[in-house]
């Protein structure tokens, strides 16, 4: 049969981190030894269950790259992959307990039957785990729909998964499932519990509500999918060559459960910005474009000038939400200036700086990054200042802000008439400040 694993989402809620990334482990090792990835819907709570959730977690899932080989929108020889859909299923395997005396029932619940056995659960990440259950337990409800432990099993069970790969909190279930699993007289599947994903703070685990815990939030800011993906395959896993930016095929050829941490992970998002950060630099150039084409869909943008634009900014971008901030003033004359970064300027004497630099471009020969370099270095020497008291000075007069694309090329890009034009309304506009 091979490798079958699986990823077994309740739509109650939004696509979680820690549901990604439990998620992205199964695909990981399927992918890794050949094996089949099944994505199933645990959807049977209908109280709790949010009609959308399911296309966002599809959709979620897709957009990390991580495609299914059986379940929703895809098919498969073991479906339905809704639990809503597989009634017919559990009533079959009700029935082989009810042959084997394995249940009772007691106020219109149905009880399974304990063997009062240990359970040895060989764990491949935390290694043996002795567990014993002690009190039989409810797997259908009085209302007659069926618990967790009963459906994950049968399901399990019925569609053949050979490991079960899940969070750490679910490892005080796994006796349960075993009884169950030996109940039916099937094979138990091999137990991989990979450890809990903690908020930034370390104070616990991170849950839904958590700053930062939903995919669609990611996706929502434009962080690039592959960033994203990374970074969770490094909460908990990590290659033995210390590596954080990998491609994707690296990480399934080394991916292994064995290597999986046994201490929890720690959500970092100050890491996983500098990884998206990363990620945007080394986009090939042409794909950065289109990108940027698509976010900014702008009749401006069209053509030799908004491509220069674009392609300035890609390395000081840290994520596509900036883009619009970053060239905004690129197409604009009107820009306003950020009148907080200018009382910060002003001990630099900016105007005095603008006015010297205006002077020396105003009738220089050519308009290249050298030349332009070269007269800041020697405005700096001649008045013994920094260079960088002309750099913002002059930075913040062509764009209303200190910060932005490399200083030498943003003026290329813009060309010398647009220079000196800019420089010349700062000029105007920061006389009218006194």
């Amino acid at each position: 049969m091979g490798v079958r694993v699986r990823f077994a989402p309740s739509p109650t809620g939004f696509f979680h981190i820690g549901g990604a990334r439990t998620a992205l482990f199964n695909w990981l090792y399927a992918r890794h030894v050949g094996g089949k990835f099944i994505l199933r819907i645990e959807d049977t709570d209908r109280e709790r269950h949010v009609e959308e959730a399911t296309d966002v977690i599809l959709s979620g899932m897709r957009w990390l790259g991580m495609e299914w080989d059986e379940g929703p929108e895809v098919g498969g020889n073991y479906g339905p992959y809704f639990q809503s859909q597989r009634n017919k299923i559990y009533e079959e395997y009700l029935e082989i307990l009810r042959k084997g005396d394995k249940i009772y029932e007691r106020d219109g619940a149905i009880y399974f039957r304990v063997s009062g056995e240990p359970q040895l659960i060989d764990d491949l990440i935390r290694g043996p785990v002795h567990r014993m259950e002690e009190k039989d337990f409810v797997i259908f409800r009085s209302n007659g729909t069926p618990v967790f432990h009963f459906v994950n099993v049968v399901d399990d069970a019925a569609m053949e998964i050979s490991h079960v790969i899940r969070g750490e909190d679910h490892l005080s279930n796994s006796s349960k499932h075993v009884e169950l699993f030996k109940a039916f007289g099937m094979p138990v599947p091999k137990f991989a519990h990979i450890p809990l994903i903690l908020k930034t703070n370390g104070s616990g685990k991170m849950s839904k509500r958590d700053i930062g815990a939903l995919v669609e939030d990611y996706r929502g800011k434009q962080f690039l999918p592959e960033a994203l993906r990374n970074y969770l395959c490094l909460l908990g896993w990590s290659p033995k060559d210390d590596r954080e930016i990998m491609p994707i095929e690296e990480v399934i050829r080394l991916f292994d459960l064995r290597d999986i941490n046994k201490n929890n992970a720690r959500f970092d998002d100050k890491k996983l910005a500098h990884m998206n950060a990363a990620y945007v630099k080394s986009m090939p150039l042409e794909q950065f474009l289109e990108r940027g084409r698509n976010l900014l869909p702008d009749s401006k943008l069209a053509g030799e000038y908004g491509d220069q634009v674009l392609a300035i900014c890609q390395e000081k971008l840290r994520s596509f939400e900036e883009l619009n901030h970053f060239v905004s003033y690129f197409f604009n004359e009107d820009f306003e200036y950020d009148r907080e970064v200018w009382s910060d300027l002003r001990k630099r004497d900016p105007v005095l700086r603008i006015g010297e630099f205006l002077a020396k471009i105003e009738n220089m020969e050519g308009f290249s990054e050298e030349k332009l370099e070269e007269i800041v270095v020697k405005l700096a020497e001649t008045y013994g200042v920094k260079t960088g008291d002309y750099i913002h000075g002059v930075r913040f007069a062509l764009s209303g802000r200190t910060v932005g694309p490399s200083f030498y090329r943003m003026m290329l890009v813009m060309g010398r008439e647009r220079v000196l034009k800019r420089l010349k309304r700062a000029l105007v506009e920061i006389e009218k400040w006194k």
